[in-house]
C-alpha cells in the first residue's frame, strides 16, 4: 500500500511540475515582444521629432 501511495504522489508531483514549466515558457517570449514594441514606439517618436526639426530648419534656410 505504501508503494502505491508513493507512486501516486510521484506521478502527481511530476504532472504538476510539467504544468508549471509550460506556464513559464511563454512569459519570456511575451516579455520580449513587449520590449520590442516599446523600442519600436520610442524609435518612431525620435524619428518623427528629428524629421520635424530638420524640416523646420530647412524652412528657415529658404
Amino acid at each position: 500500500m505504501d508503494r502505491l501511495i508513493g507512486a501516486l504522489l510521484a506521478l502527481t508531483y511530476g504532472l504538476e511540475s510539467r504544468l508549471h514549466r509550460q506556464d513559464e515558457r511563454g512569459s519570456v517570449t511575451t516579455e520580449h515582444v513587449l520590449w520590442a514594441v516599446a523600442v519600436i514606439a520610442i524609435v518612431g517618436i525620435v524619428v518623427a521629432a528629428v524629421k520635424v526639426y530638420v524640416e523646420t530648419q530647412a524652412g528657415k534656410i529658404k
